[in-house]
């Protein structure tokens, strides 16, 4: 252990930085009083917004994009305004120390912060890199062995990779302001993401159905062994003609060619038929095949795989799972998370092999260690794989109290799936049964067919691995309602029987099915495929899955990714003027470039160069693409076909459906297009022809008027809103007299103002759930109009009335609304029904008062007593004093004690929203010119003697 820090006659400490401040206990538990451990907080500095750089450069080569582009790409960093505090404590306890220890994560992201903290604390003392892989003894102790300089191909790869979505999104995204809605945003990976969603729904609405039948039956030996044990055997073949099953369909409903040309589709009436032909028929055994069975465990995880299977089988989100992963990693209970790599270590190796000894049995365990290599596209082998800490594994029983409910059950999978990898193979035999019969005269110009039935089951004799672990695997989101880890015919044995033996069959039935569009992807599928394309980082899968939901470009359904229509119009847009930067291959490719510039083949300026400004010849690069754009028909991208007649927009406040207006016959005059709102949560692909028309129905009914309301003389219309439809009253304009009756007003050039009347606000009444637009009447108008309803008044005075509101119906009594039963009981409920009402108990909703939608007790910090309650916009956690929404990637469930305070405590930690001031107020002290260089020292380290960093980068901040 490197205790022995060389000391400084005043404090003879040395920094240690780390990044998250979750490390920062246990390492200097570790490390003692010889040093001082401190964490940077992430990240310390970044590009600014171009309308946050000082004034004197907005207009300069950094006005754009915070990067200079026309000398070496050069950025300009400053430190971040909620940092600037820490980097003050950074700087104060380095003066007092006699050397500073990099210690942020081994990652091109974690090499970034160690360089940027050299830059902006500009030390004087020897500087050490040094990273671990997790936090133990054990490792911190060989971190101390290993010390070495910073690696500037890392950095640069970093900074590349910054730089380069600076240029993509900065770029690109005012495209989609001007053409498609402003807010909206493109990136590197998060376009392919969301292409690779839209492309899917496509596929499911091009998807067309095709039927077909099949039989299945129960058969079983009338005697001997196993006698009267039946099995379940489905029809394979007719007259020697596979019979077709879904995977013999395309996408377009149509039956594919057989290889061998022999295959026959059974209708319902042909295999009604053939299922009365053979319920007397004969069976008999035809073939019998028995095959040995081999299963291999599965690789350790990578961060792919871990954020897959947690999804598979904890159901947790893919930021859910790294939340969780990183608290894990921070405490000591696993490695790091950030990993492309399925290699162990020899310690890992030899901790798995030796607890699965200890645990199942040395039959259990291969003579030799399994080694596995990565098969992704651009994985990393700088570290291991995801795996538990230390050189000997905590059994998830021994960590159980020391975990929250999710980290524990994302450790126990980390530690069965890296247990298992060591594990002999499961070991079984795999048995298949053919038996066949003739149909009688029962099934019609079937008859005498020769139908043919398979059944196939496999027997485990060894479980190997299987005793530990089970991969699962991905399920349609549409129909599963649970994981699936186990094939169909997966440890299911036949019962025994011989080749032409006889058979009783029983229950020959006819069955239909319908083939299915292609699943949606779920957060899991679509994370294995990013993985399979080599696009993006797995560690950055979260972030980028989250992204295009809060952009509005994906939402979720159960488990289902499902686009917005505003998606199929940004995804249209780039792909038809912005090809090479949605395809899956080029994107793939820059990851291989930003991977040669991680080990130093590729150098970072040059290939930016090539990205942004092309090579004049086969790369075009992204400026001369955008220069060179020309005119984009934004009615055009913002338009998707129906059908012939029925166009879906995509508008400013959402989706809507169009029919062009058509020309008069008499008068020649074009009348006005019919337009109808599509409902926000209607799936692209189940918004065919005939819900289309449906719509149209209810648009052709948008402004319909239904006569003048008695009471105040105004016309009553219905109307379709954003929200539902609706009745309102039609203000009309103001006269000729009433304008000239207002007194004018002048600007001080002398000119009149224009005259405006105060308009008095419409009455308006949301449609009963019941009612249809199409079909309202005038009284239904007026009744919905005339609401509240006043009752009358309860014994302490107060007024009651009865309303329709966004929940549904509601009596309401000063500050005190109850809800009621049902949108009818508007209209008949009485006075003394709603007093019986208001003499019970204050009730929620229809429920009885509910108590916090969860207890998270106390807070460690300030032990003050934390609830997750339900608020105006969503739930939020709050200990009565701070309050602070809980995050949309987290649910409620999920919530731990430790995570409820952290969020507080990051809360509190900002203060106040602080007041906005303008750009001239602004001051910018943290960015420099000048490049720094730290001296060469040397350090006797617990026997080791390590170079301190001599690490230059030649890009850094401008004064």
């Amino acid at each position: 252990m490197p205790t022995k820090a060389t000391k400084n006659a005043e404090t003879g400490k040395s920094l240690l930085i780390v990044e998250s401040p979750s490390k920062v206990k246990t390492i200097a538990g570790y490390l003692g009083d010889a040093y001082e451990v401190e964490s940077s907080m992430g990240h310390i500095r970044d590009l600014p917004q171009p309308s946050e750089l000082p004034t004197d450069m907005k207009k300069g080569p950094y006005g754009k994009f915070a990067v200079d582009v026309d000398h070496g790409f050069d950025p300009y960093y400053v430190v971040n305004p909620d940092k600037k505090k820490k980097v003050t404590e950074l700087r104060r306890k380095l003066k007092e120390a006699d050397a500073l220890y990099l210690a942020t994560d081994g990652d091109r992201e974690g090499e970034a912060i160690a360089w940027h903290l050299l830059q902006v604390l500009k030390p004087k003392v020897p500087v050490y890199r040094l990273t671990f892989p997790e936090i133990t003894r054990e490792a911190i102790e060989r971190a101390f062995g290993q010390l070495r300089e910073l690696d500037k191909d890392l950095v640069d790869a970093q900074e590349t990779r910054r730089i380069l979505d600076r240029l993509y999104g900065y770029e690109i995204s005012p495209v989609l302001w001007r053409k498609v809605s402003s807010g909206l945003s493109a990136g590197r990976v998060q376009s392919v993401a969301t292409r690779l969603v839209v492309q899917r729904e496509r596929e499911r609405m091009a998807f067309v159905s095709a039927d077909y039948w099949d039989l299945t039956g129960t058969f079983a030996r009338p005697e001997g062994q196993d006698a009267g044990r039946g099995f379940t055997a489905r029809l394979s073949s007719l007259n020697s003609q596979r019979v077709a099953t879904g995977k013999d369909f395309s996408d377009r409903g149509e039956l594919k060619s057989a290889r061998d040309g022999a295959l026959v589709h059974l209708g319902e009436t042909s295999a009604t038929a053939l299922a009365a032909g053979l319920q007397d028929a004969e069976f008999t055994v035809r073939s019998l095949e028995t095959k040995p069975y081999t299963r291999r465990p599965a690789a350790p995880f990578t961060t792919s795989t871990l954020q897959q299977e947690a999804a598979r089988k904890l159901r947790f989100t893919s930021r859910t799972t790294m939340r969780v992963a990183q608290r894990l990693y921070e405490n000591g209970y696993i490695t790091y998370m950030r990993t492309d790599s399925v290699a162990l270590s020899d310690q890992a190796i030899n901790a798995a092999r030796k607890q699965a000894k200890e645990l199942y049995g040395e039959d259990f365990v291969p003579g030799k260690p399994r080694i596995y290599s990565s098969k992704s596209k651009n994985a990393q082998e700088a570290h291991e794989a995801v795996r538990p800490a230390g050189d000997s594994f905590r059994t998830p029983s021994q960590v159980r109290s020391q975990l929250s409910v999710d980290e524990f059950k994302l450790y126990e999978l980390i530690w069965k799936r890296t247990v298992a990898s060591q594990m002999q193979d499961a070991k079984g035999s795999t048995a298949t049964v053919r038996l066949g019969a003739f149909a009688s005269s029962a099934a019609g110009e079937l008859s005498g067919a020769d139908a043919e039935f398979s059944a196939s089951g496999t027997v485990i004799t060894f479980r190997g691995f299987l005793a530990a672990y089970e991969e699962g695997k991905d399920e349609n989101p549409e129909t599963s309602s649970g994981v699936s880890t186990k094939s169909k015919d997966e440890d299911k044995r036949l019962p025994v029987m011989a080749e032409g033996d006889a058979l009783d069959a029983t229950d020959v039935t006819a069955d239909g099915h319908t083939t299915t569009p292609p699943a949606r992807y779920t957060e899991a599928s679509l994370v294995k495929t990013l993985d399979e394309l080599g696009i993006g980082r797995p560690s950055t899968y979260a972030a980028t899955i989250s992204t295009i939901m809060d952009r509005g470009y994906v939402q979720v359904r159960g488990s289902a990714l499902i686009p917005s229509w505003l998606a199929f119009s940004v995804v249209r847009l780039l792909e038809d003027h912005f090809t090479d930067y949605v395809d899956y291959d080029f994107t793939a490719e820059l990851e291989d470039d930003l991977d040669r510039i991680a080990r130093g083949e590729e150098e970072r300026v040059k290939w930016l160069t090539g990205f942004y400004f092309g090579d004049g010849q086969a790369e075009h690069g992204l400026k001369p693409i955008v220069e060179d754009l020309g005119e984009i028909d934004a009615r055009a991208v913002n338009s998707i076909p129906i059908t012939d007649e029925i166009m879906l927009r995509v508008g400013k406040f959402g989706p809507y459906l169009e029919v062009a207006g058509t020309v008069d016959p008499e008068t020649g005059e074009i009348t006005d297009p019919v337009r109808a709102n599509v409902p926000l949560d209607l799936a692209p692909d189940e918004l065919d022809a005939t819900k289309a028309q449906e719509l149209m129905e209810i648009g052709k009914a948008d402004g319909r008027e239904l006569g003048t309301n008695p009471d105040s003389g105004r016309m009553i219309v219905a109307k379709d809103g954003r929200y539902g439809p609706y009745v309102t009253e039609v203000i009309p304009e103001p006269t000729q007299e009433e304008l000239d009756a207002i007194p004018t007003e002048y600007y001080k050039n002398g000119k009149p103002k224009p005259k405006k009347v105060e308009k008095p606000k419409p009455r308006t009444a949301s449609l009963f759930s019941s009612m249809k637009l199409q079909d309202v009447t005038l009284d239904d108008a007026l009744k919905l109009l005339s609401l509240p309803r006043e009752l009358g008044e309860d014994t302490d005075g107060e007024t009651i009335t009865v309303q329709n509101g966004r929940y549904g119906p509601y009596l309401k009594k000063g500050s005190d609304s109850r809800s009621i039963g049902s949108e009818d009981q508007i209209f008949t409920i009485t006075l003394d029904e709603a007093k019986t009402i208001y003499s019970q108990p204050k009730q929620r909703g229809r429920q009885a008062a509910k108590p916090p939608l969860a207890d998270l007790g106390a807070d460690p910090i300030t032990e003050k007593h934390m609830v997750i309650k339900d608020g105006r916009f969503g739930p939020y956690i709050t200990d009565g004093e701070t309050n602070v929404t809980v995050p949309r990637a987290e649910s409620i469930e999920q919530m731990t004690n430790a995570r409820a305070s952290q969020l507080l405590a990051e809360k509190r930690a900002k203060g106040p929203a602080p007041k906005k001031t303008t750009s001239r107020a602004r001051t910018t002290k943290s960015a420099t010119k000048t490049a720094t260089k730290s001296k060469t020292a040397s350090k006797a380290k617990a026997g080791t003697k390590a170079k301190a960093t001599t690490t230059r980068k030649a890009s850094t901040t401008k004064k």
